[in-house]
């Protein structure tokens, strides 16, 4: 994901990656002072107010706060489509598809962040996938970086929440455009829109999705991945040379440029279907004025392919979803433009960071508000009456 290209245990580091700087802004003290040796990489300084105890038991409890409710929510929203059947749709798939990458940042991700802070708190000694530990006593970055870097936590974690946010936005898209599809041809909407085509394109997004995670383990030895002290999660960090980027840094462009380019066709296809949704209310609005019949003719010729309602609030509930995953997205966006002009916000990357972490738990309250199968799913769900037996019923 974009996040871990913007805060990839380097403050400017994302300026780092489209040029090679010698910036002091970029640098902490010990790079500025040549005390970094080769294939080690750079640790961001993190102020007393954001890296003391207080502020770690602060984001301790929002952590295990924000893991319980992302777990929760997903599992209703799991529970409610696998025991409706009016849910096995195309949709449904792709809602169980997003959900399962969502819960995924709720089990594997959160806690592991919750027990590396609670770690430093008890133990006040950075484990091995801390910031800076790992290559700390290197000498060469080939034989820490890649795939054949030794295991830590990390190697896992980070694979996991890139690829479940490359996941999320991959599923967000697919959605967009399954309803796009019944608002735009809604008579041939089964025929293009099928269970086993939607069922391969989900297996697809996630296939490419952790793929495009663990690019940069696999064509490169230059980078690793730490605990960073200022997002306070597991992201990838280039294995510097002195004061210098490895030459291969720019891979971790393919991160922003696969997140920007979904979230954008994501935005171009719910205008054109808000478009067709607006254009087919002004017809229906001008038939119910019977601006458009003629001599008592019936109002149905004036839309001979009108999508039905349930589709039209599907798609405004995806847009919906559209809205807030590019609004918890855009910190990250301004996080990645401020290092690219040369800023160091590392207080800053934490709040970015875990905006977006805080979406995995949002879908389940936008499809309580707007969905009404789904309301109706979790009101059966928990306040299910006990039927009498088989053997009692008269």
């Amino acid at each position: 994901m974009t996040a871990l290209l913007a805060n990839v245990s380097v403050p400017g580091s994302v300026a780092g990656l489209l040029v090679t700087t010698e910036c002091p802004f970029n640098l902490t003290a010990a790079a500025q002072s040549g005390e970094l040796g080769p294939g080690q990489s750079l640790a961001p300084l993190c102020t007393h107010c954001c890296c003391g105890l207080l502020n770690r038991m602060l984001a301790v409890v929002f952590m295990v706060i924000l893991a319980f409710a992302i777990v929760v929510g997903n599992v209703v929203t799991l529970t409610v489509f696998m025991q409706t059947r009016q849910s096995r749709t195309p949709q449904g798939y792709l809602k169980v598809s997003l959900a399962i990458a969502d819960m995924m940042v709720g089990v594997i991700v959160v806690p592991f962040c919750v027990y590396t802070e609670i770690s430093l708190m008890v133990t006040n000694t950075p484990p091995i996938w801390y910031q800076g530990s790992l290559t700390s006593s290197a000498s060469s970055s080939s034989s820490l970086g890649g795939l054949m870097g030794p295991w830590q936590p990390c190697m896992l974690i980070g694979p996991v929440f890139a690829g479940c946010t490359f996941v999320s936005i991959s599923t967000i898209f697919l959605m967009t455009v399954e309803r796009s599809v019944a608002i735009l041809w809604p008579l041939h909407k089964d025929a293009l829109v099928t269970r086993r085509r939607t069922l391969l394109l989900i297996l697809l997004s996630w296939a490419v999705g952790f793929l495009l995670a663990l690019v940069p383990l696999i064509f490169s030895n230059n980078f690793t991945l730490e605990y960073n002290e200022c997002s306070r999660m597991c992201n990838y960090a280039p294995l510097w040379y002195g004061r210098q980027l490895p030459s291969d840094a720019n891979i971790l462009l393919l991160f922003p440029a696969f997140d920007f380019t979904l979230l954008g066709g994501t935005l171009a296809v719910n205008l054109l279907s808000f478009t067709s949704i607006r254009r087919y209310s002004r017809k229906r609005k001008f038939l119910s004025e019977g601006s458009l019949a003629e001599g008592g003719a019936g109002a149905g010729g004036g839309c001979p392919q009108r999508p039905s309602f349930s589709d039209i609030k599907a798609a405004k509930t995806i847009g919906i979803l559209t809205f807030a995953f590019t609004a918890s997205f855009s910190p990250i966006a301004v996080f990645v433009l401020g290092n690219v002009v040369g800023y160091t916000w590392c207080n800053f990357s934490f709040f970015a960071f875990w905006i977006l972490t805080g979406n995995s738990c949002c879908n389940v309250i936008i499809y309580s508000v707007r969905d009404q199968r789904f309301r109706k799913g979790v009101t059966l769900l928990f306040h299910r009456e006990q039927s009498p037996p088989h053997g009692e019923k008269t």
